[in-house]
């Protein structure tokens, strides 16, 4: 097992740009061409001869963790939470790309709330849509979407979203505005269990990212 390559999975997006520098840290740099816009490939050497990395979406760098095909990773708590995934472990929080998991409706109203007991919202999170809904009595109904989010009350597709938000602005910028917060989301290291079990190398990881944590933490 030790022979083989170890995979690291990382998100395109928001997350990546603050975490290669605790990559950095725990010692693992990309090489040259990963660092060029314009570069569209996917897997990526690395200055270790034993690691590759691999750039793809973020809900995809859980899927590949989860099935071994990548041993580790970096994502968002709100994709672990999302997917739930009995094979994937994440053991460290890495304090980066912090947001929010959020509703949000037209500024000037969504239909009631109170005492409804059906909504149609649009969101790429539909298990932990429905789960915040459930909990106040309420089916939502989940129209799936994979971004462009803040159109679907104005084009009357739904009458909430529920999507991440940083500043607030694009809500703003599209009149809606924020009226409950789902799930606090920070960046988590995440593995493959039986990778985790068998290749020492990946326990070895784990510890790195986790002492850098601790010392960022304490500073």
């Amino acid at each position: 097992m030790s022979a083989k390559q170890l995979t690291f999975a990382v998100p395109k997006g928001r997350i990546l740009d603050e975490a290669l520098p605790v990559m950095a840290r725990a010692g693992i740099e990309p090489e040259a061409g990963f660092h060029d816009k314009s570069n569209r490939a996917l897997s990526f050497g690395t200055n270790r001869a034993d690691m590759r990395i691999i750039r793809v979406r973020a809900f995809d760098v859980a899927t590949f963790v989860a099935h071994g095909a990548a041993q580790i990773g970096i994502v968002g708590s709100d994709v672990v939470e999302e997917f739930d995934y009995s094979d994937l472990y994440a053991p460290v929080d890495l304090d980066i790309g912090h947001c929010r998991l959020s509703v949000a409706e037209p500024a000037q109203g969504a239909d009631a709330i109170d005492g409804a007991s059906h909504l149609r919202v649009a969101t790429k999170y539909p298990n932990l849509t429905r789960r915040h809904f459930e909990e106040r009595g309420i089916q939502a109904e989940c129209v799936k979407l994979n971004g462009a989010m803040e159109l679907a009350p104005s084009l009357g597709l739904s009458g909430r979203i529920v999507d991440l938000v940083s500043t607030g602005q694009t809500l703003r910028d599209n009149g809606l505005v924020e009226t409950s917060r789902i799930l606090d989301i920070s960046a988590r290291l995440i593995v493959n269990r039986a990778a985790l079990k068998t290749d020492p190398r990946v326990g070895e990881l784990v510890e790195a990212f986790r002492a850098d944590a601790a010392r960022r933490q304490a500073a």
